[in-house]
């Protein structure tokens, strides 16, 4: 039995049927790794709806849902898929369904009599919240993506060399991680020195990597469809001390963050710890970002940490803590581990060293 699927059943209050749009939610609830496809999911049927491309796919991977081939817009399928689930009050995706899809939603409610027609409702987080308490065959998957991207950073040390350039750096760490079987990458890896450090996700460039300025790489493997997320700030060379300076407030606001993070504490407040300290050093409009951010099937998930969360954080979440300091024309700093949420506090899942900067034990 689906576990995911029963526990999703329990979130269906007065709707009859909910529709599953999004792909990564799709995945979760059903299994199916293909690019399209709709779960429909009341509390006795689990409905899968795919075209032809898919249909053995979706039967080999979601034992516990019917596969129903389908074809074309809403319109041509939806309604008589509805009618023979005998729903009235359907929810659906609003995060995710874009107009034009909603507005086809509706167009294929309305060709049903008036007596068989559905009524739509908007959901919001159904199956998100879900996702964002991880079981252990999940953290078992993530510890693994997080162990190839540790491996990643340290390879670092054997490649960075004068003379190379982001994009050259940027591009061995990717063919790194896939000769380590990582699956595709969650995110373009970033490799960002001097001045373009100073961009929270600045793209590699042609630039050459320059000795004593800051190098911030930021990268991240897959493994089973669980990601991992590492930043690094690291130095050809030896830093110079704005560099030093400015790292060690970084280490300490992550540091903060570590030794305070509890179970029930709100998103919102655990990114202020960290922005206290560094915003106590000076810097505290060069920390433009939330604090983190939750990872798993996707590389950016809930929960949120930032200065407007409203996400209460448990046991069993897994998520980044990357506190940074961004200086228009010198550069920036930024320190991202990922870590889990258990009852007695938050553990690690990243431990990489960095390269060429001090780093405190």
């Amino acid at each position: 039995m689906n576990s995911r699927l029963e526990k999703f059943r329990h979130r269906l209050e007065e709707l009859d049927v909910v529709l599953i749009s999004q792909a990564t939610n799709r995945r979760y609830l059903t299994g199916f790794t293909g690019s399209a496809g709709f779960a429909l999911i009341s509390q006795e049927e689990a409905v899968l709806a795919v075209d032809f491309r898919y249909v053995e796919q979706a039967r080999a991977e979601s034992p516990d849902f019917e596969v129903v081939k389908i074809k074309g817009e809403f319109p041509e399928w939806f309604p008589q898929l509805i009618s023979e689930l005998g729903a009235r009050d359907v929810g659906f995706e609003s995060d995710h369904l874009t107009l034009t899809a909603y507005r086809l939603l509706v167009r294929a409610a309305r060709r049903l009599p008036p007596k068989a027609r559905p009524r739509l409702h908007p959901t919001s987080g159904l199956v998100e919240s879900l996702r964002s308490i991880k079981t252990d065959e999940e953290i078992k998957l993530i510890e693994k993506a997080a162990e190839m991207a540790d491996a990643a950073v340290e390879h670092t040390n054997a490649i960075l060399e004068p003379g190379i350039t982001e994009k050259k750096l940027a591009w061995e760490l990717e063919r790194f991680l896939r000769e380590k079987d990582s699956e595709r990458l969650p995110f373009e890896i970033i490799v960002a020195s001097g001045p373009n450090a100073a961009l929270p996700h600045a793209p590699s460039t042609d630039r050459t990597i320059l000795q004593g300025e800051p190098v911030v790489i930021d990268l991240g493997a897959r493994v089973k469809g669980y990601c991992s997320d590492i930043t690094r700030t690291i130095c050809l060379g030896e830093p110079n001390d704005a560099l030093t300076r400015i790292y060690s407030i970084v280490q300490e606001a992550q540091r903060s963050a570590l030794e305070k993070l509890r179970v029930g504490m709100g998103g919102g407040e655990a990114h202020q710890m960290a922005k206290e300290v560094i915003a106590q050093a000076g810097y505290g409009e060069a920390f433009g970002h939330g604090l983190g951010h939750g990872i798993g099937l996707d590389s950016h998930e809930k929960p949120r940490l930032g200065p407007k969360s409203t996400d209460i954080l448990a046991e069993g979440m897994v998520f980044t803590l990357e506190p940074g300091i961004y200086l228009d024309g010198w550069g920036g700093v930024r320190i991202e581990d990922m870590v889990l949420l258990e009852q007695s506090g938050p553990r690690l899942l990243t431990h990489a060293r960095g390269s060429g900067i001090q780093e405190a034990e």
